[in-house]
């Protein structure tokens, strides 16, 4: 590579699984010589990890990739590369219609990303994949998946890489720090074997694959010595994990180990499956020590003829039977999830049915989304869909419903004593001595955690505090610290 090409900025959107991706791809691109750089004005290539789940997100990558082309106008930039979700899923489609982009790059080319870009910055054109189906690509029986030779985004192993990209011994973990902040997500598997009639993921994620304990304890040791102190555990469907290593209850022995990582002081359990929530793993998450007592249910509805017709299972008692068995272990446990209206069918019992749930249930969080045909995905093919003006006004609904919920919630925590993860101190805080998460938020998602002392002793990042809730501002809380928790 040329000494004049050597900068590289990686954009990330959408989730915490891609944010791994990302890292994945700067430990791979450091350990061949490029320079990382956070602007991507500052960058000969910026290299866009595109989001394809839902139409906004669609969107947004787009709207990234083309601000990033304009740096070539007048800037150092001389290439804009299409990386993810959105460039997998549509290939060759994408990079024909969106040409500002130097070039669309799928999963496959991830191993070989820095002479992928290498050869793009120097002007050679790379063809795009075609989109296919990645659950195709694997065997049926989860067990023979293994020993298949698939790219798995986030899993990524080498034998030799330079100090500072991935662990120093052991199985060699390609990844590369973005960010410095005391969490950091860790990728337990990829891909999904259900068939939510809704979702496109398992299209271009394709089949659920499990990473090898060990891998995910070297991974989660080697995020420890960058100053980790919270590992949140991020899949398509946590609750799967082991399925395809022959133990469907190898979480529950993962979860205790990861906890007893020197210098970890939080491990988060994201993207459980209320169908496949064990009561092993709902023991496990609610009273292991250092397992915070957090509980991502991805409900998506609670009216059963809706969740049928989503290929999904369950309903508003067995939703709520799940919620009560973990507040029963962990009375001040988190509990967060999604919901989609508007879906192709639902009726206005429905969402009255959908609405008596969200009462019951007690949340911390919820995310609102209205019903969108995505392609490729059976619901897309489905007869009696709502109109537009329909499913906006039932978002509004519910979004207002859950908002004043949720605010509900936070003031019940008025009084607790909670543990909190201090993330910033000092400026943009507001005044507040620091702002941070209690064990029952998760990064970006929950909420934060302002915080007010007493001590002229300066709160540092990546400190364990105790507090007392003494208000609350929507989902967030404000807490008076009463101790700094000693490691």
């Amino acid at each position: 590579m040329s000494s004049s090409v050597r900068k590289v900025a990686l954009v990330t959107l959408g989730c915490a699984r891609n944010e791994v991706d990302s890292e994945e791809l700067a430990g791979r691109l450091a350990a061949d010589g490029w320079e990382l750089v956070d602007e991507a004005a500052d960058a000969d290539a910026v290299v866009v990890n595109t989001c394809g789940f839902v139409e906004q997100a669609k969107k947004d990558s787009v709207d990234t990739l083309l601000a990033a082309a304009d740096l070539k106008d007048d800037g150092r930039t001389r290439a804009v590369v299409a990386v993810g979700c959105l460039a997998e899923r549509y290939g060759d489609q994408l990079a024909a219609s969106l040409p500002e982009a130097d070039a669309v790059l799928g999963f496959d080319d991830y191993a070989d990303i820095s002479e992928r870009l290498r050869r793009i910055v120097a002007g050679e054109q790379h063809v795009p994949h075609a989109p296919r189906d990645r659950r195709l690509l694997l065997p049926v029986s989860p067990v023979e998946r293994s020993a298949t030779a698939v790219a798995l985004p986030g899993h990524g192993q080498e034998p030799d890489l330079p100090e500072g990209v991935g662990p120093a011994s052991g199985p060699r973990v390609v990844r590369r720090r973005l960010g410095s902040g005391p969490s950091a997500p860790l990728k337990l598997a990829s891909g999904c074997d259900r068939r939510c009639a809704f979702c496109a993921i398992p299209s271009f994620r394709g089949s659920f694959v499990s990473r090898r304990p060990h891998d995910v304890l070297e991974e989660a040791r080697w995020l420890a010595s960058q100053g980790v102190r919270e590992l949140v555990l991020v899949s398509e469907n946590s609750t799967s994990y082991g399925k395809d290593l022959g133990d469907l209850r190898l979480l529950e022995a993962l979860l205790p180990e990861l906890a007893a990582v020197e210098g970890i002081d939080w491990v988060r359990v994201s993207y459980l499956q209320p169908a496949e929530t064990r009561p092993s793993l709902i023991d496990v998450i609610a009273r292991t020590p250092g397992v915070v007592p957090y509980f991502d249910l991805s409900f998506q509805h609670a009216s059963a003829d809706v969740l049928r017709r989503m290929r999904r299972f369950g309903g508003t008692e067995s939703f709520l039977e799940l919620l009560a068995a973990a507040r029963h272990l962990a009375p001040e446990a988190g509990a967060r999830s999604n919901v989609i209206v508007g879906f192709p069918g639902e009726t206005e019992a429905d969402v009255d049915e959908l609405e008596r749930f969200l009462v019951a249930a007690r949340l911390d969080a919820v995310g609102v989304f209205g019903y969108s045909d995505e392609d490729g995905t059976e619901a897309a093919t489905y007869d009696d869909k709502l109109d537009d003006a329909v499913v906006r006004e039932r978002v509004e609904r519910v979004s207002s419903l859950v908002e004043e919920l949720t605010s509900r919630r936070a003031e019940d925590r008025i009084g607790q004593t909670v543990e909190v993860l201090v993330e910033y101190v000092g400026d943009g805080v507001d005044g507040f001595a620091a702002e941070g998460r209690s064990a029952h938020q998760a990064p970006e998602v929950d909420g934060a955690t302002l915080l007010v002392t007493r001590d002229e002793t300066p709160l540092v990042e990546g400190e364990l505090v105790t507090a007392v809730v003494v208000g609350s501002e929507g989902v967030d809380l404000v807490a008076e610290v009463v101790d700094r928790v000693a490691r």
